[in-house]
């Protein structure tokens, strides 16, 4: 199938260059949506300029050329010099029955596959998820997704915290405690309440502080028994973040964790490498870079510390060496960094330096995708009503016990077996935390509100996932009258027939499933989760008109009915990817 967009933008660029010649074959075609026709073409503007001639008559000429008779009416000139385009009904019924049957909706393979790597997530070993730790796990989850689709190679990469100062501390309190006592088991039950207990004890004791810190001494050291206690507390945190990744439905495993352990044999090298290039220099007993155009205050250069002044290393080393890492060894030539906001300079700092030490290669892009506070009813970042960032585990269970509230307000006891209500309620309530959150530009903080998440309508998860079971259920009243069977006959009919546009909702939903193969190329490149999602609730919308305005089980004649049950199967199709390329469960009944 053919994406219009593109397929405009060629016919134009090849009318262009048939009228005015290949040294303007550089112009872009300027193609988009239009409120007065399906598409227009603004290049005309720009060539005026360049032609010295007025746009309207420049775009007259290209009109004149233009070869488009197969997919549109007659090309309009309007405005100051706007090529408006009004598709063929018959051309986007023939796109739409092709994209039916195409595994890949109408996504053309990327040109030039790249490696990328995505880091997100980034728990800390020994210390619960909390709700800061969702946005960068579902969003990082569903760009990984969508470039793995796109046909990128994708590496998943979950930095976790698992080395440094802390462990010195959680190793010593663990010893303190016994590790087969009470205090221990709390690692498992509640690693907040262990982390803390160890921190007090270092606050508080003069001797344990020292303790800890000739500990972190050993462990980074390598000594066997030290490195033995410490597997321990990495091998809890990996069950208790398997428990959290499966709850969420995110992709990562514990082959794609590369914490900052993984790169402490990398540290003293990444640091030499930068002396010796005469990148880093000691300021203050500190080993730092500079690198060109940050300053601090009064317009000083803004150091970068690669080594502490009491020779400890800290996140820019191991951010330093994991960029050598993934280009020399993963080859990476994109890199997306999922992480808070508030890191936005340690990142460009730190590419800064990579750069200037040719560690990123001409034409690799390293880039931070930033994310977004999530903030409470009061404006602020999102607490406790005790003042304390929520877990994680706290927050996805609150959503699912709300939305089992909603469904028994809608009497589904009546239609479901106990577990498979439970099934729906664990679907519909973590689907509406993660589209929340997902639907909300990821640099922008957002407004946590469990009302409007969990709403059945609007802008919203549920709205969603509602919106394919209704699907599935007209499939089911196809195959059975007003039974609840599914023998797939009427849909795998509808589907051998293909698509046809006889009513203007019909156009409208088919015009704009077609829009879906642009939109993943557009997320892939942008690395833009809520572009998708908006894209998706306007194919929901769009459906419900058609549907409510469309006859489809009682339309006749019957040619009719199974067009537009071909129309529900792509609508179907389009939603259950986009919704499956988002990391959102999709319920088959709701």
């Amino acid at each position: 199938m053919a994406d219009p967009q593109q397929v405009l933008a060629a016919r134009v660029h090849d009318a262009i260059v048939a009228s005015f010649g290949p040294d303007f074959s550089d112009a872009d075609p300027l193609i988009r949506p239009s409120s007065f026709a399906d598409f227009q073409a603004n290049v005309a503007l720009p060539l005026g300029k360049r032609l010295r001639r007025p746009p309207r008559e420049v775009a007259g000429e290209l009109a004149a050329r233009l070869d488009v008779t197969d997919m549109c009416a007659e090309p309009q000139v309007s405005g100051p010099g706007f090529i408006n385009f009004t598709l063929r009904d018959d051309w986007i019924a023939a796109q739409a029955s092709l994209m039916l049957n195409d595994p890949r909706l109408g996504l053309a393979p990327v040109a030039r596959p790249r490696t990328v790597v995505v880091e997100y997530s980034s728990p800390n070993v020994a210390k619960e998820m909390h709700v800061g730790h969702l946005r960068t796990t579902i969003v990082g989850d569903a760009i990984a997704r969508v470039l793995e689709f796109a046909g990128h190679r994708v590496i998943r990469d979950n930095h976790v915290g698992d080395w440094g100062t802390p462990f010195g501390m959680l190793i010593e309190h663990l010893l303190d405690v016994g590790p087969d006592s009470a205090g221990a088991a709390l690692l498992i039950t509640d690693p907040n309440a262990f982390y803390q207990a160890g921190r007090r004890q270092f606050d508080t004791d003069p001797a344990f502080a020292e303790r800890a810190r000739s500990r972190l001494v050993r462990l980074q050291a390598g000594d066997p028994d030290t490195l033995a206690i410490w597997q321990r507390l990495v091998d809890i945190s990996r069950e208790y973040l398997h428990q959290v990744y499966a709850r969420l439905r995110v992709s990562l495993t514990d082959d794609d964790i590369r914490g900052e352990s993984f790169y402490n044999d990398m540290l003293a090298d990444t640091v030499a490498a930068l002396e010796e290039r005469g990148i880093a220099t000691v300021s203050e007993g500190a080993l730092c870079a500079f690198p060109a155009g940050f300053t601090g205050r009064e317009g000083r250069p803004l150091p970068l510390i690669i080594r502490k002044s009491d020779g400890g290393y800290n996140y820019a080393t191991t951010d330093l060496a994991a960029v050598r890492y993934r280009v020399d060894k993963l080859s990476a030539d994109r890199s997306i960094y999922v992480v808070g906001s508030e890191q936005a300079l340690h990142f460009q700092m730190v590419f800064a330096v990579a750069r200037e030490a040719g560690w990123i290669p001409e034409g690799a892009s390293f880039e931070h995708a930033q994310i977004g506070m999530v903030l409470g009813q009061d404006g602020n970042r999102l607490r406790t009503r005790e003042g304390e960032t929520p877990k994680l585990s706290d927050l996805l269970q609150e959503g699912v016990d709300r939305a089992r509230g909603i469904l028994d307000e809608l009497d589904a006891a009546s239609r479901f077996e106990p577990a498979e209500l439970d099934a729906v309620a664990e679907a519909v309530g973590i689907g509406a935390v993660k589209y929340a959150d997902l639907s909300t530009a990821r640099e922008s903080a957002y407004l946590f509100d469990w009302d409007r998440m969990i709403s059945f309508r609007g802008h919203t998860g549920p709205y969603l996932q509602y919106a394919t079971a209704r699907i599935r259920s007209i499939f089911r009243r196809a195959d059975a009258g007003d039974g609840d069977a599914a023998t797939g006959e009427a849909e795998a009919g509808a589907r051998r027939a293909g698509v046809a546009v006889t009513a203007g909702p019909e156009r409208a939903l088919a015009l704009r499933l077609l829009d879906f193969g642009a939109m993943v190329t557009q997320l892939g490149e942008t690395a833009e989760p809520h572009r998708l999602c908006a894209y998706l609730f306007d194919v929901a919308s769009l459906f419900t008109t058609f549907y409510e305005e469309c006859p489809v089980l009682k339309a006749e004649p019957e040619s009719l009915r199974t067009s537009r049950l071909a129309l529900c199967a792509l609508t179907l199709d389009v939603l259950t990817k986009g919704l499956t390329l988002l990391g959102v469960p999709i319920p088959d009944r709701m």
